[in-house]
């Protein structure tokens, strides 16, 4: 799904918030990575039944939650009664949202609020990666404004950016909200300030709110989150005087674990679906189900791209532990096979962004060669236009002696276009 079947979606709705009275259209807990991971647990929970009803507790009790957010940021486990509330916002308040912009549907016939998912598609969408939800935050959150008739002043902001002009934004947005909605509390108006001004902030380059006053510096992706680097760094006992892009190849944490397994699963249920549970890497005697799913670059050297979908692919065990890695020796990767892994990777990215338009569209050309950039220690195929493949193989070449790689057979097999 991209940017402009989200948009002609919301085209479809109308967010006024003078009309729906809904102060619950945002709230504290939406930023962009717990909105992923809640979509991400619903999905989980109802296992591809848009039938399927759930309450918010159902969603955080389930094992699947239990197992991630617990970990990740560090709450009291979700039986725990006193820890009742503050799951209740962690999951509820995305849960509004998503119901809000008519992602779920809400049942309010009686109490607690029941929810079913009305548009699979879209939610799978976010809770594939945090990119996906930024972006979806992003343009709902520019169609409220807009329906509401709240763009304008938000606009004069980001044009000038001056104490009065935010003082003017805050005022102003604060009086309307509670003109129009339950809330009284200029208190509570700005901290759901904060979640609306930041995302926007971030995508224009501009300064945005912090701590209530106008921001010293541009809004950075980092501000969004609830996760943000300076808790982390509470959690994990961080050095001040450890640059954070060190510290996190040294830092094995349960966040960059879960979306590693996330992005394993999601690749896993892909092939299984769209390529019968087949391997990837097309090999004439080699039949057996692809039930690895194995890292191209390995995580423990290059782990900015350990969760990304694109640097990893479905193998049967023989090709996992046998050629991947050889003779099973997991740190040794063996690079005349990681080459064909390449092959095969671009052409699976390939089908599904240019060929199968049956096909859930899970890839992003960026993302690859973000990717390859990183994988390679180089910028040079930022160079490579949109869906140009065939060069990009071209400069993946460069970087592998090609004449002397002992799989022949497996290379022709696998370029672009072969199988």
């Amino acid at each position: 799904m991209n940017r402009d079947e989200i948009k002609s979606f919301f085209s479809q709705k109308n967010y006024d918030i003078r009309i729906s009275k809904n102060a619950r259209w945002i709230d504290q807990k939406c930023t962009f990575d717990v909105v992923c991971m809640v979509a991400d647990c619903i999905v989980e929970f109802i296992d591809t039944n848009c039938n399927k009803s759930f309450h918010v507790r159902d969603i955080w009790l389930s094992q699947y939650a239990i197992d991630n957010v617990v970990e990740i940021f560090s709450k009291p486990s979700p039986d725990n009664k006193k820890a009742k509330n503050e799951y209740d916002k962690y999951f509820g308040q995305p849960i509004k949202l998503l119901a809000y912009c008519g992602i779920l549907l809400e049942n309010r016939t009686r109490s607690p609020y029941s929810y079913q998912v009305l548009n699979l598609s879209l939610l799978k969408h976010i809770a594939l990666r945090e990119k996906n939800a930024l972006d979806f935050l992003i343009l709902y959150i520019e169609k409220v404004l807009v329906d509401s008739g709240l763009m304008g002043v938000f606009d004069n902001f980001f044009c000038k950016q001056t104490e009065d002009s935010y003082a003017i934004l805050k005022q102003t947005f604060t009086e309307f909200t509670i003109q129009h909605t339950k809330i009284n509390k200029t208190l509570e108006c700005g901290r759901i300030f904060t979640k609306v001004l930041n995302p926007l902030a971030y995508i224009r380059q501009k300064r945005g709110t912090e701590r209530g006053h106008l921001s010293a510096t541009l809004i950075t992706q980092n501000d969004l989150r609830y996760n943000r680097e300076n808790w982390r760094d509470q959690q994990s006992g961080k050095s001040k005087n450890i640059v954070r892009s060190d510290f996190e190849v040294l830092l094995s944490n349960h966040y960059g674990n879960y979306k590693i397994q996330k992005a394993k699963r999601i690749v896993r249920e892909f092939n299984n679906l769209y390529r019968k549970s087949l391997s990837e890497v097309c090999e004439d005697n080699e039949k057996n189900p692809a039930t690895q799913i194995h890292h191209i670059f390995p995580a423990s050297t290059y782990p900015k791209i350990a969760d990304f979908l694109e640097n990893l692919i479905a193998l049967t065990p023989n090709q996992h532990n046998l050629k991947a890695h050889p003779k099973n020796r997991t740190r040794e990767i063996d690079r005349d096979f990681q080459y064909v892994c390449l092959l095969a990777k671009t052409h699976s990215i390939w089908e599904n962004l240019v060929c199968n338009t049956k096909q859930e569209k899970i890839y992003d050309f960026d993302d690859y060669r973000y990717v390859l950039n990183i994988g390679f220690d180089t910028e040079e195929f930022n160079s490579i236009g949109e869906y140009d493949f065939l060069s990009l193989l071209d400069k993946i070449d460069k970087y592998y002696d090609v004449d002397n790689n002992k799989y022949h057979k497996l290379i022709e097999l696998n370029y672009l276009g072969a199988n």
